[in-house]
């Protein structure tokens, strides 16, 4: 005889019992005592168990008073499990935050120091500019005699200094002296 699909299905919901409970301190549960069901949070039970036990030892009855702790430890375990949960989440999110913190910290002071940053010499493709050497680029190198001073590159007298532009213009003639 084959068995009833009817059994199966009643039994159908034990296989769907939650992993995870979520937040157990706010949870409410039911617990089945030896005094009888005791529901609420697990502080609550804890609680309820607690006073059950004095009230048992006052009774004179050590194996109820005995059994009534063992069920409050047990809340109490679930509880400082949870608690301890709770609190490594909390130190989680609060090193998320401060990396986060940091990184945005990091960028910011990326864009101050590139705004801050002077405007980078301009070097034609076949010149090498190293560091600490001084631009030689008005200098044209001659065959008789090595390097000399071309009159673009002549110092200008009486001119005024000009604020460096982003993109940099063609080179113009130098203008005569007698223009003034």
């Amino acid at each position: 005889m084959r068995p009833s699909n009817k059994s199966r299905s009643r039994n159908k919901n034990n296989n769907n019992r939650r992993q995870n409970p979520g937040n157990v301190i706010n949870r409410v549960f039911d617990s089945s005592g030896p005094e009888g069901r005791v529901r609420g949070t697990p502080q609550q039970i804890i609680d309820k168990y607690q006073s059950l036990a004095s009230d048992a030892m006052l009774a004179g009855d050590r194996i109820a008073h005995e059994n009534f702790l063992q069920h409050s430890e047990h809340y109490s375990r679930l509880l400082v499990t949870a608690q301890r949960e709770m609190d490594a989440k909390k130190e989680a999110q609060q090193q998320q935050q401060q990396q986060q913190q940091q990184q945005k910290q990091a960028a910011a002071a990326a864009q101050q120091a590139e705004a801050n940053e002077q405007p980078a010499i301009e070097v034609s493709p076949n010149q090498e500019v190293f560091p600490g050497q001084k631009d030689d680029s008005a200098l044209v190198d001659t065959p008789e005699s090595g390097l000399i001073e071309t009159p673009e590159a002549a110092p200008k007298k009486n001119q005024r200094r000009r604020a460096p532009k982003p993109k940099p213009a063609p080179e113009q003639p130098a203008a005569q002296e007698g223009e003034a």
